[in-house]
């Protein structure tokens, strides 16, 4: 799993600081550049409600190898300056990021409980978020050397399909795309949402289409689903915020350059701290539990962050937020995988993305300062916090 799962995310961190930069040094506006990110999270959001269905129904090993493909076909866009195929880019990038963020952990899951080791889930998930820290910070540096190693360049003279410079980390996302498809069909069995794992032919598309409406059911229904949904879509909601905002938090009344390569790798580690710290904890604490000190811990770090005036007390505190980010993603992979039915699991978790994707495109289309943005961060997740309790209560009763 982790092989297939960390080539998977080092495409993604290759991409991810160049994007932007990308777009701008194709010469478009700020402007055009929001219109693409928000056609991306409106892909995922849209694309992300059915392929999670289909995924279950397909074949969750199947879905990862075309999350690779789709995700390549995403970077080729990048080498071209038309506008509109860069959008078509975005939009098979949103749905690269549904199949990644759905289809890889419900594979792991059910291979889990397939081979009798629901106890290891735990300690799976807390490698898998080590390892995609480590691969965080490799991918930066691996992409700013690539970045910089050549300059951008028209193949033709006044052409519209460019080379090098920033489409260089581009073309190694690809290289590790290739790698993540071909590691998924040589190690991977595959495995279904059904709870036989029978690949019979009475699969059709009324059959993955009836499981999408059966998983929005099954969420609307089950109080337990619907939180677990609710307080995830918040603690991401928030990640995806303070990833927007950390940098113009930090420059706000500054004129001295700012190491962000070094600042980025410090998060990472105090990621793969809070991983680290998560494989320690769960060993004397239930997970439910933790989570809720989890939760009320990064809503605090980030009130600090919106109410101080010091840079190096902000940077401290992001720290603290990036250790409750490393400790979420084994917590909550466990528990989304206790209480989200097997057999609906990657279209319940793209139907969790819906509202993540909501707060995402209306920190984009609202002009946020970092302040405003910091404190409804700290509210989402006092709510997470409060909603976390709730739902530890409920699972007490059961």
């Amino acid at each position: 799993y982790l092989l297939v799962y960390l080539l998977a995310t080092l495409s993604d961190w290759l991409q991810g600081p160049y994007v932007y930069a990308l777009y701008s040094d194709y010469g478009y506006s700020q402007h055009d550049i929001a219109v693409l990110f928000v056609a991306g999270f409106g892909s995922s959001m849209v694309f992300g409600s059915f392929v999670g269905g289909m995924a279950d129904w397909g074949g969750r090993r199947t879905f990862a190898v075309l999350f690779a493909v789709v995700y390549a076909c995403s970077c080729l866009t990048k080498h071209f300056k038309n506008f509109n195929v860069l959008l078509l880019g975005r939009l098979l990038g949103g749905v690269s990021t549904s199949l990644l963020f759905s289809v890889f952990e419900a594979w792991l899951i059910r291979a889990h409980n397939d081979a009798g080791l629901k106890a290891w889930l735990g300690k799976s998930f807390s490698w898998a978020a080590y390892g995609n820290s480590v691969v965080a910070i490799t991918a930066g540096l691996v992409a700013n050397k690539a970045a910089s190693a050549v300059p951008m360049t028209a193949i033709q003279t006044g052409g519209q399909v460019y080379m090098g410079g920033y489409l260089n980390p581009f073309d190694i996302a690809l290289v590790a795309l290739l790698g993540c498809g071909i590691a998924a069909l040589s190690l991977w069995e595959e495995n279904y949402g059904d709870t036989d794992g029978s690949n019979d032919s009475s699969r059709g598309q009324a059959h993955w289409y009836d499981g999408l409406q059966t998983a929005f059911t099954t969420t609307i229904r089950s109080q337990d689903v619907l939180l677990c949904g609710i307080i995830s879509s918040l603690f991401e909601g928030s990640m995806y915020i303070f990833v927007f905002m950390w940098t113009p938090a930090l420059t706000e009344g500054s004129d001295e350059a700012l190491p962000f390569g070094l600042i980025f790798s410090t998060f990472m580690v105090s990621c793969m701290a809070g991983s680290s710290l998560f494989s320690i904890q769960i060993e004397k604490m239930r997970g439910e539990r933790l989570a809720v000190i989890v939760f009320a811990t990064a809503s605090a770090a980030m009130a600090g962050i919106a109410l101080s005036y010091s840079n190096t007390v902000k940077f401290l505190l992001m720290n603290v937020f990036e250790v409750t980010v490393g400790m979420y993603w084994p917590i909550y992979g466990t528990l989304k995988g206790v209480i989200v039915p097997e057999s609906k699991r990657a279209a319940i978790y793209n139907l969790y993305r819906i509202p993540l994707n909501f707060i995402v495109l209306f920190s984009l289309l609202t002009d946020l300062t970092p302040t405003t943005s910091f404190l409804l961060n700290a509210t989402m997740l006092g709510t997470a916090a409060v909603l976390q309790i709730i739902l530890m209560k409920r699972r007490e009763m059961h």
